[in-house]
């Protein structure tokens, strides 16, 4: 698989509105690189491929890749990441951006047993302790998650991350191709407008969850949440 050193555009595609780049605007900036956002959830049109020089980030959304119908742009994207994988594009996909990711290689995306929301740990695998995005994190720490799906490795990829409710957290599919299930992206600007849409507390509500405890929570991990993210993807767009 050809690989380029050399990225000078992001394309980040957006499902909703609310679940933006976050933290990774700001990193985007620093290396001086202006995204270009593709918002599906007011019908922009997706690419058909990414040159040499692209970075693609796929966002998070609250539908399924198994949605296609409802949601016509999934098939898109997965046309696209097909491309992007065989091109070598340097690829990071975030919960749903995850998912699309392995089924782009040929895996299954399906709900789990449980949902996975609010604020909990993953732990490193030992692959995880070695990758060089990642050297020098705790082995266990805190992240931010929001999801009820889960996927099946690709052949050949490497798991880097698990919970306790979910085994395949964050995925390194291929160089350049990290697949993240969980949230290190947000602000807790964006963690305070999840929590006050109405569909995201009636989900809270069927989980037996409260909104004031995930608030409390948020303020107590979002700052150091920031410093693992601002590592992270420093990291993931020098590669």
């Amino acid at each position: 698989m050809p690989w380029k050193r050399e990225q000078t555009e992001a394309l980040v595609i957006e499902h909703v509105p609310h679940e933006t780049a976050g933290t990774i605007s700001s990193i985007l900036k620093s290396f001086n690189i202006s995204p270009s956002t593709v918002r599906l959830w007011r019908g922009d049109r997706l690419p058909q491929d990414t040159d040499d020089r692209t970075i693609l980030i796929i966002m998070g959304g609250p539908m399924g890749v198994y949605d296609e119908k409802s949601h016509p742009f999934i098939k898109d994207e997965l046309r696209l990441l097909e491309r992007a994988f065989r091109r070598g594009t340097k690829t990071l996909g975030i919960c749903l951006g995850a998912q699309l990711m392995a089924r782009a290689l040929g895996c299954r995306v399906y709900k789990g047993e449980c949902k996975e929301i609010g604020w909990y740990d993953i732990e490193l695998t030992e692959e995880g302790r070695k990758d060089g995005l990642l050297l020098g994190f705790p082995e266990r720490f805190t992240v931010f998650h929001w999801h009820g799906d889960t996927f099946e490795l690709p052949a050949g990829s490497t798991l880097l991350a698990r919970s306790k409710l979910f085994e395949n957290q964050l995925v390194r599919m291929g160089r350049g191709w990290y697949a993240m299930q969980f949230h290190m992206e947000v602000t807790e600007k964006m963690v305070v407008e999840w929590l006050g849409l109405e569909e995201n507390l009636e989900e809270l509500e069927e989980e037996g969850l409260l909104r004031d405890r995930l608030l409390e929570d948020t303020e107590l991990c979002i700052e150091r949440l920031g410093r693992y993210g601002t590592t992270f993807f420093t990291r993931f767009l020098r590669l």
